[in-house]
């Protein structure tokens, strides 16, 4: 019951941040994968994310901190349940829709939309 009013505040949460900002909502399902950056583990900030349209078992999801690296292991796949063990900051920002950006630390909350990621294959 716990784990269920649990997800049922992130949901609240996740919809906020879509409203703030007039996102579309679209859920990130935690069975699927995202890319994310090792340092994202190491709760650098800032962090930053960006969502491209889900291709088969992924939800689009590329999360990393610090700069930004084109190194073919720079991402690594993990489902999205075990993004909050990495850093639960990024949980509420899961719900924006493809084509979505945001750059977050403890007091810093920048999102915004990016037409071009939904050009991108």
């Amino acid at each position: 019951m716990e784990e269920r009013q649990s997800e049922q505040a992130l949901t609240r949460q996740q919809k906020e941040v879509c409203e703030r900002y007039d996102a579309e909502y679209v859920a990130c399902d935690p069975a699927l994968k995202v890319g994310i950056a090792w340092n994202v583990k190491s709760r650098m900030e800032p962090i930053h994310g960006l969502r491209l349209p889900p291709v088969g078992d992924t939800t689009g999801w590329y999360i990393w901190s610090g700069a930004y690296s084109e190194a073919d292991d720079f991402f690594v796949p993990l489902h999205a349940a075990h993004v909050q063990d990495w850093n639960p900051l990024i949980l509420p920002y899961l719900g924006l829709a493809p084509g979505w950006r945001f750059v977050i630390a403890t007091d810093y909350e920048d999102i915004w939309f990016d037409e071009v990621l939904l050009q991108r294959k």
